[in-house]
Formats: C-alpha cells, sequence, structure tokens
C-alpha cells in the first residue's frame, strides 16, 4: 500500500486556495490520493437556497465493524493583508522549522496526518472500518458541510462508532487539551420599535433607544447559572448596537441590537429564548412598545462523557507528547456538533495559536507527533 509522508502533503493541500466555500480542486485531490490506499471515496455536494454548491467527502476503508472517523474541515478563512506574510499564503513555506501557509494549522496538516498515519496501517490486518469526513463547508455558514453530510449518512444507515474531529485543540503545546464536548450558540437579532417624534418634544414620542438599552442591561445580568462539571457558566455578550438616524434632532422611531449567548449543558436554545421573552414582555409592555427578535441556532450544547476510548485517546496523547492532555469543552462551535448526533466524538489536532492570523504556522516536529498520535490511536482502537 502506497505510504504518505505528513509534510509532504500538508504542503500540498495548503497550495488549494480554499477561501470557503471555494473547493478549487482539493476534493477530487484527496479522492486520488486516498484511493490508492484503499479507501472507497464518495463525493458529496450540497446546495441550498442563498448559498453556493459546496463539495463533500465521505471515504471508507474497508466494510466491517466498528468504524472509526477522522472529520475535517479543507476550507480556509481568508489570508488578510498579503502584504504582512512572510510567503505566499497558498504557497506553503518552511520557515524556521515552522510550515507557513493558510490552513498550516486549521486545518488541512491534521488532515494530512491522519492520512499519513492510515497510508501506514496494514489494512488487510484492519478489523473495523476506518472513515474519513471531510467538508468544505466549515468556516462559512455551515449549511451544506457535515451537517448535510451526517444527514445522509442516517440516511443511508452508516453507522460510525466513534469520530475524532482534527481542528487545533491545543494553545500553545501539541498535547494540553482535547475536547470532550463544546458549548451551544445562540445568536439573537432584536428590534424595539418607539414611536418617531422631535427631540424638543419627548412626551409626544416613545424613545427606543432608552428602552433598548434597559432591555440589554437586564438581559446582560442574566445570571443563567453557575456552570457545571465540564463547563463554564453560561454567557451573554452584547455584540451590536444600532440606531439608523442621521439627524440629530429626531428622537428614531426603531433601534437595534445584536447578542450572542454560549451555554452549558444546563441550558438549551429553548429554555434560554423562554428567558428572553419574558424580559422582552416586561420591558416592552411597561413601555408601550412593540419588539421583533429573530434567533439563530447554530448548536446545542454537547458533552461526551469519557468512556474507556476516550481516555486511550488521553493516555496515548500522553504517552508520546509527555503532557496530560485536559479534558475541556471550552472556545467556540465546531463541526462536532454536527457528528455528535450519530456517534461519540472528541477533537484533538495541533497548535492553535496562530490559526485565522497572518503567517499561520505548525511546527514541523508537530507534525511527525500528532501522525504518530494519531497512528498509535488507530492501533489501539483496533486492538
Amino acid at each position: 500500500m502506497k505510504s504518505y509522508n505528513e509534510l509532504q502533503l500538508a504542503k500540498e493541500l495548503i497550495k488549494f486556495p480554499t477561501v470557503t466555500p471555494n473547493d478549487a480542486g482539493i476534493i477530487n485531490y484527496l479522492v486520488k490520493i486516498l484511493k490508492p490506499i484503499g479507501f472507497d471515496c464518495k463525493v458529496l455536494e450540497f446546495k441550498s437556497k442563498d448559498s453556493k454548491k459546496v463539495k463533500n467527502l465521505y471515504a471508507k476503508l474497508g466494510k466491517s465493524s466498528p468504524n472509526f472517523c477522522f472529520a475535517g474541515h479543507t476550507d480556509v478563512v481568508p489570508p488578510g493583508n498579503l502584504k504582512n506574510w512572510k510567503t505566499n499564503p497558498f504557497k506553503p513555506k518552511i520557515i524556521n522549522k515552522f510550515l507557513v501557509g493558510r490552513g498550516a494549522s486549521d486545518m488541512k496538516s491534521s488532515i494530512a496526518c491522519f492520512i499519513a498515519a492510515v497510508s501506514k496501517i496494514e489494512s488487510n490486518k484492519l478489523k473495523g472500518s476506518i472513515s474519513l469526513l471531510i467538508t468544505g463547508d466549515e468556516e462559512g455558514d455551515a449549511i451544506n458541510g457535515t451537517k448535510k453530510v451526517v444527514e445522509y449518512l442516517i440516511k443511508k444507515k452508516e453507522k460510525i462508532n466513534f469520530c475524532i474531529v482534527g481542528e487545533p485543540t491545543n494553545r500553545t503545546k501539541l498535547g494540553e487539551m482535547l475536547k470532550i464536548g463544546r458549548r451551544g450558540s445562540i445568536t439573537g437579532d432584536l428590534i424595539i420599535r418607539g414611536t418617531q417624534g422631535h427631540v424638543a418634544y419627548p412626551n409626544e414620542a416613545n424613545n427606543p433607544v432608552s428602552i433598548i438599552t434597559k432591555i440589554l442591561s437586564e438581559i446582560k445580568n442574566i445570571k443563567f447559572d453557575k456552570g457545571s462539571k465540564n463547563f463554564q457558566p453560561t454567557n451573554l455578550e452584547v455584540v451590536k448596537i444600532n440606531v439608523n438616524n442621521l439627524a440629530d434632532n429626531v428622537i428614531p422611531g426603531e433601534a437595534s441590537a445584536k447578542f450572542n449567548i454560549r451555554f452549558n449543558n444546563l441550558q438549551s436554545s429553548k429554555k434560554i429564548k423562554k428567558t428572553l421573552k419574558n424580559v422582552f414582555n416586561k420591558i416592552c409592555k411597561k413601555n408601550k412598545c412593540t419588539y421583533q427578535i429573530n434567533y439563530k441556532v447554530s448548536g446545542e450544547s454537547f458533552l461526551t462523557k469519557p468512556d474507556k476510548t476516550t481516555k486511550m485517546i488521553q493516555k496515548t496523547i500522553k504517552d508520546i507528547t509527555k503532557i496530560n492532555p485536559k479534558m475541556s469543552t471550552t472556545g467556540g462551535t465546531s463541526d462536532a456538533r454536527f457528528i455528535r448526533k450519530i456517534s461519540p466524538c472528541i477533537e484533538f489536532g495541533l497548535v492553535g495559536k496562530t490559526m485565522h492570523k497572518v503567517n499561520e504556522q505548525v511546527a514541523i516536529a508537530d507534525l511527525k507527533k500528532l501522525t504518530k498520535i494519531y497512528s498509535s490511536i488507530l492501533r489501539n482502537y483496533f486492538l
């Protein structure tokens, strides 16, 4: 069976300018390199209203159970100001023992490491299956990516027994942290409608600015919970306030705000909406105004309770890095929020210190270690 080197493969993947949701040919390239090592590849394209078509890949080596899956994304964020890069972000370069390029950390190199690890396994001795779930829609809207691949797998009755998502889970050193869950995320767009009028006659108007500031102050100070064993407390942050008023002698008729809530496993989006609705109704009734609220739920909170597989992964990481990784639920959302619906799911990848930044980079030594970690996890899982 053909064997791949993680560094060379990472370089090749970074060369594709896959700024979300642009595929740039990378999925077809992955098919090209996976088939020689025995993978059966299924390219899945999805499109929905007001969104671009996205290419995804579900590739599988073997047909028997259990099925161990690696999930990742090939899309990257825009590179930013090219003048600030030490190299062309899509022409990767080794600088001071670091591989520099967009996607080096988040997360093309992790994909390269996993494929390199699998390529060194004797597939004829594999007691089960290994699969890859790769999307080109994680950094963007995440509408036509992993979410729809999971729906496809459910429809096809495809079972995944365990999944690792290769996101950069470590802040400064490889081996510091693996994610066993994530907080949920809900964004609210609030509009308060009062009565427009002249600033000299406030009694003949109803200022929505005053009302929305009262609402924002109250919801910001809600103590949703104190956190739980595995999660920090739920928090709400106001991220935008807007009054489309060009005159300084007019009380506006409308004011809007946007807020985001990151919530733990003691909450749900439904429960949070109910709590906020009570506040909106109370203040708007008292101030004789109306409101409109629209929500976008990016994902509910989830927790993969540590079991023998999770503990085996933790021990494998410790044996190779000499660091005992913390099991964490910190950070933003990831595609694990979709995969956890069909499989236990944890996240472990490279160091994310430079992800989304100019001169994104990863230590070459870490590539070798991560490949060794993934390889050892697979061997231990199938023993």
